[in-house]
């Protein structure tokens, strides 16, 4: 058998919890999320608008801007639950959160002419890939093994 040296200068890369990806994920998501709202501010007419009072062909409200609030915390907060839920709970939160967010994420393209059609497409397919991967990541969360792989613990499970 030959064994094979490891190179002194090769960088160790520990594997990261899923709860620390997601996190992560959630966390790109947001500032993603957040900047193309800041950049749409750029769009010509979108302050005149604003300052009349409409964003979205909608009448600026306490009730839309409510809304608008619950759109930004629901993933601002899956950051932190994504830390701290219990396994089978996060799993299914991300799931069903990060579908949701597609569907959001899509949503924003409604009505916008082709002439944005770089920018919306962009953002929608970067949003989207780290929905993806959010998804991704809390579909394959491993399982933990039922029937235990060490002969000294089933030992002491029988004689429990």
């Amino acid at each position: 058998m030959t064994i094979r040296p490891t190179p002194a200068n090769q960088l160790y890369s520990p594997p990261i919890p899923v709860q620390a990806k997601l996190a992560a994920a959630w966390t790109s998501f947001m500032f993603l999320y957040l900047y193309i709202d800041y950049f749409h501010l750029y769009k010509p007419g979108i302050i005149d608008d604003l300052r009349a009072g409409v964003t979205f062909e909608f009448d600026i409200s306490p009730t839309l801007l409510t809304i608008f609030v619950a759109l930004i915390a629901i993933p601002a907060l899956m950051v932190w639950l994504s830390m701290t839920l219990p396994a089978r709970v996060n799993r299914a939160s991300n799931l069903v959160v990060a579908s949701l967010y597609v569907l959001v994420s899509m949503f924003n393209a409604v009505g916008e002419s082709w002439d944005w059609s770089w920018f919306y497409g962009l953002s929608i397919a970067l949003e989207v890939m780290i929905l993806a991967f959010i998804l991704r990541s809390a579909w394959s969360w491993p399982r933990t093994p039922t029937v235990p792989t060490d002969p000294a613990t089933s030992d002491l499970r029988q004689s429990a």
